[in-house]
This record gives C-alpha cells, structure tokens and sequence, in this order.
C-alpha cells in the first residue's frame, strides 16, 4: 500500500511546474572558466560544453553553438558535486524524536522530496544516503532518476547496526522500541550477515554500519565501539560478496580502527582517529569522510538548543570542537577523503558550508572539489559515470560566480545547476 501511495505521488510531481524539464537533444554551455578535471587542477578559458542525451558529448573550443547557448561567459563551471552522507528524508530539530514515531514512509518521502530539490540545487546533483526509511528512500532515489522529481542522484544506504546502539532507538518504552525497530539490527556475527542479505534484497546500494556510539544517539552510552570485531568482519565481507560497499559510522578510536581492519570501504566523521587508524587507512584504501559541518552544528546547537536531550548535549558538546583536527591529521598522513556533510544535522542545502570547514582543516580549495568530485566519484565506485566533465559522463555541471579557488566561500552560492542535461538552476535565476 505504501509503494502504491508513493509511487502516486511521483506521477503527480512529474506534472508539477517543479519538476525537471526534458532537456532539448543537445545543448551547448558557454564556460567562461572551465576546471574539467578537478584532478588535473587545469582552469581553462573560453570553452563549449555540448551535451546530448543527458551526457556530455564534447568540449570545444571557443564559444559555438547556436542563439540557444546557455551563457556562463562570466562564470566558473566545475562538474556537479558530490556529498558522501547526507540523510534526505528528515532534519533535526524540536520534533526529531517524536518524528521518528509519528511519520509515515509517505511522510518521509514527502520530506525527501523537499530536501531533495534544496541538495540539488546547491550543487550536489550525486549524494549517498547514509541512513533513512528503505521504502522512502528506495523510492525517492529511482524518482529522481526516473526525472520525475527534482534531485540528486541517490546512492541509498541499507543501515546494519547493533542492537542498543547508534542506529537503533532510544528514548521510548520498550513497546515502542519494539514497534519501530528496524529488522536489519543484528547482535552476533550471523545475525549481522543476516542483516546485511536483508538489506541487500530491500534494494541497497551500500550498507551503512556503526561500529561506535553516535553523537544523536539519546543514550549515554558513549561514542566507543559497540559492535565486536567479528560482527564487523561478518557486515563487511557479506557485504563484499553482495557487491556492495561499506560505510562505516565510528568516533571512538576503538571502533574507528577496528572497522578498517574489517575492510570498510569509509569510515565516517572519525573524531578520534590516531595514528594507527591513518597507518590503516592507507593499508586498506579506504575513504575517509569527515563530515566537520555536522560538528560544528552540533556544536552551537549543544548551547542554544533546547530541544536537544541532555544526552545528546554531552557528547555534541565534546565531539563537534575537535573533528577539525581529526580531519587536518589525516590529510597531513595522506588518507584518502571524501566530501560529506551529514545534512539533516545541519540543514539541507546548506551542503557547500563543508568546503570552508575542511579548508579551515588544511585543504586547498582545490583539494575540497576535489573531495566534492573526483575523489567522490572513485569512493562510490562512480567515476566513470560522474566527477569530471569528460565525453560519455553524465552532464552534471555546477557553476559559480567568482574565483572558487581563491575564496572557497563562492561555492555557497550557486549561479548554475545542471544534473544529467536537465537544467535545475537556470544560469539567469
């Protein structure tokens, strides 16, 4: 009944005057600054982006094309960005705990929706989803794919986590707890492979874990690991044999070091890191996506919110102050990062505030879109689809005013947004 009810409400935006419209057979972008390949770090001047079908069909150079030519002459264009971890379908706030009980998966969908189209016309035209309703999410991501709503491109995360730790409920009787629990908690290592197959026939496309306590969490049971070593290695290798990735959620040195050896694909926030974790995170290859906005989010709500549960505003106020360290530390030891926010703790289409958190942290400017591309793109196994304008990828193409390389701050602002050859932010907005 669900399905059917979101799927109806698809059909109806799909007619809305806010949808995508169908992008014309080709289509030629005047760039007055082109950074192409953000691995190269090459700006170029004065370029023609044809795109065809949705993908990008060349770069020429000079201005070509005829009186349809969408003018960025003034701009700077990069390829559309990416945020590793977002949660799309809810944001916290006063009712996050009460939300958690009360909404529907149409609710949540409807939710998504609107934060949806906030994400993509902020640049990102690619998130992963690292946490949410897999009915509400799973729906959302093939509706922005289909075109009928507007938004990113959605890597959608099944969640595996322990039960009684960050990824279950808190707060609530045990009725309640039992209602709403989620059937992919597992305790034991084949409870956790059973877990993840569920997740998998659910429709994931990436598994989600937490080896350690969470920030959010309404539980005073501290941010070290919570899951054993052979339940991680379980999640991961089920995983692997899936297909599929694994992100790990972990603060705690404990958690965050055990998680990479399991073989995790990313570790996520990794607030407490040490030098053996970076020594792993090289080992394994592993990404490692920071997420400082949720910190510094965090941080000032622990002072000025007073909805935030007294659990909660313990660790927000210990964790948030010293995730920038985290992230200049492993910058410095070589580790591989990925952009990612974690909106829903901050707001939704806020996501390009990160950009100036992790140039606070060491990066260059060009270094953070490179996290936000190039390195997204090859952290989620995309980067043939998506993370440079090249021939054959997909034409999601961002552009801002100003000089992005010199203040990253113009990443905020948006001038331009293209995702798969659909205009979603008019240049003349």
């Amino acid at each position: 009944m669900k399905k059917s009810i979101i799927a109806a409400l698809a059909s109806v935006l799909a007619t809305s005057p806010a949808a995508a419209q169908e992008p014309p057979v080709k289509t030629y972008i005047h760039a007055g600054r082109l950074l192409a390949d953000p691995a190269g770090g090459r700006v170029e001047t004065e370029k023609t982006i044809v795109v065809e079908r949705g993908r990008i069909a060349e770069i020429r150079d000079g201005y070509v094309g005829d009186g349809t030519a969408i003018d960025l002459r003034d701009a700077f264009v990069m390829p559309g960005f990416i945020d590793s971890h977002v949660h799309l379908t809810f944001e916290s706030g006063p009712t996050s705990q009460i939300d958690a009980v009360t909404k529907s998966t149409t609710d949540q969908a409807f939710d998504g929706i609107v934060f949806a189209g906030r994400t993509v016309r902020a640049g990102f035209t690619t998130v992963v989803d690292l946490g949410a309703d897999p009915e509400a999410i799973n729906a959302l991501r093939d509706a922005t794919a289909s075109g009928k709503v507007v938004g990113p491109r959605i890597v959608a995360a099944g969640g595996v986590a322990a039960h009684g730790g960050h990824g279950d409920i808190h707060g609530y009787r045990q009725e309640i707890l039992d209602l709403f629990r989620a059937p992919t908690l597992c305790s034991g290592a084949d409870d956790c492979v059973r877990a993840v197959r569920l997740a998998v026939q659910q429709g994931a496309d990436i598994i989600k874990t937490a080896s350690t306590g969470g920030v959010m969490s309404n539980t005073a049971a501290g941010l070290g690991q919570q899951m054993s070593d052979a339940e991680l290695v379980a999640i991961v290798e089920t995983a692997h044999r899936l297909g599929r990735k694994v992100a790990a959620h972990a603060h705690g040195t404990d958690g965050i070091n055990a998680a990479l050896r399991a073989g995790v694909d990313s570790v996520e926030h990794g607030t407490y890191l040490d030098a053996e974790s970076i020594r792993l995170f090289k080992a394994k290859g592993s990404y490692y996506v920071p997420t400082l906005l949720a910190g510094e989010t965090v941080s000032q709500q622990a002072e000025a919110a007073d909805w935030m549960p007294d659990a909660v505003r313990a660790k927000a106020r210990t964790v948030g102050p010293l995730m920038v360290d985290a992230l200049r530390r492993a910058h410095q030891g070589g580790v591989r990062i990925a952009f990612g926010t974690d909106s829903a703790v901050s707001r939704h289409g806020e996501n390009a505030r990160e950009f100036a958190l992790m140039v606070k942290a060491g990066l260059t400017p060009l270094d953070t879109i490179r996290a936000a591309t190039v390195w997204g793109a090859a952290h989620v196994g995309l980067e043939r689809e998506i993370g440079s304008i090249a021939a054959g990828k997909a034409a999601d193409i961002v552009a801002v005013r100003g000089d992005p390389l010199e203040d990253v701050r113009r990443l905020e602002t948006m001038r331009f947004v293209m995702k798969g050859g659909a205009v979603v932010l008019p240049a003349g907005h």
